[in-house]
């Protein structure tokens, strides 16, 4: 190996480094003396009942763990939202698994929560995926409540889902494992079946607090609302637990009844592992994002076999399209391609750049697969579309309008891993967020924004120099240089992959080596949900 893997490879190691500890501190949650304190009361924590709750020995992905990451620090942090979102399998069956953290301002929803429990639904609803609620949740944080309360996006929508879901034939099975106050209680109620566990698990529109307030009656919570109540007076709920391990018993044995799906009939056939050694991505990424690397030796070692049939492999080589597998699964790959390449008209064309003649062999590779029935994989390394009278004279709005027209309009499931840089109008043309794939990821070495931190500070320099000198205050070379280091700084803190986690454009930031593991139970999920659409890509079709 050269000196320069060795120096990508100690790099991008560091970061898997830094990941695995971020990953470490989140899953304390509220931190180890809440847990102790939380143990003290005879309950598992959000993560112990998923644990217990899963079958053992097998696969699971994490949704959301960088939620809320450094966001809500005036308000005591929120690690994860306050809630653990798993998608894994409960008696050999696929299941998306949602607890609230209790232990994280016991359990109350703030506003990073509940987009992430929208989330949840939203992979249960695409996937039709048999969704588990293991509730503990004081509710709504109140000093935040304007902004989780009355929009569309906000914590009604819960509740809204539960309904259509119900309609939808999706199993839902919640379990009141602690607290479940005011309009948090309508979740387990509107769920197909509802549990709770004696002692601990609670079920009322308003405390006893509240109701003494309200009417002047005095009662205890577990009489106004414990397990007895609602098992046995009530008739609210469906089951009564003695304690968690019963609880999350009973679930189980719920979900081995639950019979077979209709399936959407992707090819799978045995997997194969890579035949290029998957380590060698850590020494294949350079360490600056501006750096050229080649795509497809990275595709070499996520694909069965290291085999990739490439699509118009000499045409419009700044993406790289083809089918190859993944854990068996049939895939079409739509990757970035991050080196300099020459046309055969002895052009140069610059990596990780869309050009026309790449956005319209992307658009064709699309539609092929959507005819087909082939999932779609997009590897994201992308600094945006080709500028300048020449690309523009040659119709390049029109071409990447095409692309975007295909990857919105794609009814096959779709699959993003934001590898390098994704900015601009290239996020949205790989199937950005906003473009709906099933599951979207990030490496550590991914950055997500307009434009990179160097190309947006001179920007903002710009207009912050000519501000300053417009109101008299002249900028000489050192002030110049401090003011652009200072935006740079700030700027790149928003590109970070920890930044876009917070907020969920991404669903994680993962190992790259475990991307074959993401994807293929990615296709599995949506194996549950038989295409129902039919592509059409309307006007932009021609």
């Amino acid at each position: 190996m050269d000196i320069n893997f060795n120096k990508n490879e100690d790099h991008n190691k560091l970061k898997l480094s830094d990941l695995k500890r971020r990953l470490a501190k989140v899953k304390l949650g509220g931190g180890k003396s809440r847990i102790e304190k939380h143990h003290a009361k005879g309950k598992m924590t959000a993560r112990e009942r998923i644990d217990y709750l899963l079958d053992k020995d097998t696969q699971s992905i994490e949704i959301g763990a960088f939620a809320g990451e450094d966001m809500y620090e005036e308000h005591g942090g929120c690690p994860s939202g306050g809630v653990v979102v798993k998608v894994g399998y409960v008696k050999g069956k696929q299941c998306v698994v949602v607890a609230n953290d209790a232990t994280v301002k016991a359990g109350a929803w703030f506003p990073i929560t509940g987009k992430k429990n929208l989330r949840a639904q939203e992979i249960s609803i695409e996937n039709r995926l048999p969704i588990i609620y293991l509730v503990d949740s004081a509710g709504v944080y109140l000093p935040m409540q304007d902004e989780i309360f009355p929009d569309k996006e906000h914590f009604g929508r819960i509740f809204r889902n539960n309904a259509v879901m119900s309609s939808m034939g999706i199993t839902q099975i919640a379990a009141v494992m602690g607290s479940c106050v005011a309009g948090g209680a309508y979740l387990p109620i509107m769920s197909d079946e509802a549990l709770i566990v004696d002692k601990t698990g609670s079920i009322f529109l308003a405390g006893s607090y509240l109701v003494k307030a309200a009417i002047g009656e005095s009662i205890d919570n577990e009489t106004l609302g414990g397990a007895t109540t609602h098992s046995e007076i009530s008739g609210v709920t469906d089951y009564k637990a003695k304690d968690d391990k019963d609880a999350l018993d009973k679930i189980k044995n719920i979900v081995d009844k639950i019979g077979d799906f209709d399936k959407a009939g992707f090819n799978r056939v045995e997997a194969k592992k890579p035949a290029e050694n998957p380590d060698d991505i850590f020494g294949l990424l350079p360490t600056s994002r501006s750096d050229q690397y080649d795509m497809l030796e990275i595709i070499k070692r996520l694909v069965d076999d290291s085999e990739f049939e490439q699509y118009k492999e000499g045409y419009g080589q700044t993406i790289l399209t083809g089918y190859a597998r993944i854990d068996g699964w049939a895939v079409g790959i739509v990757a970035n391609q991050r080196k300099v390449v020459k046309t055969k008209k002895g052009e140069m064309q610059f990596g990780g750049v869309i050009y026309s003649d790449s956005a319209d062999k992307a658009t064709r590779f699309i539609a092929n697969c959507n005819q087909k029935k082939i999932p779609l994989v997009f590897l994201q390394d992308v600094t945006g579309f080709m500028v300048g009278s020449k690309s523009e004279h040659g119709g390049i709005i029109k071409d990447g309008a095409k692309m975007v027209n295909a990857v919105s309009n794609s009814v096959v499931p779709k699959f993003t891993i934001v590898i390098g840089n994704s900015y601009g109008a290239g996020n949205y043309a790989m199937c950005g967020k906003a473009y709906d794939p099933r599951l979207i990821v990030a490496w550590p070495s991914a950055e997500l924004a307009v434009m990179s931190g160097n190309s947006a500070a001179k920007v903002l320099l710009q207009i912050e120099k000519a501000s300053l000198e417009k109101s008299g205050k002249p900028v000489d070379a050192e002030k110049e240089q401090e003011l652009f280091d200072k935006i740079k700084q700030r700027y790149d803190d928003q590109i970070s992959p920890y930044y876009a986690a917070a907020r969920l454009w991404t669903d994680a930031i993962i190992n790259p080596l475990d991307t074959r593991k993401w994807i293929s139970m990615g296709i599995e999920a949506a194996n549950h949900a038989p295409i129902e659409k039919k592509f059409n890509m309307g006007v932009l079709q021609v």
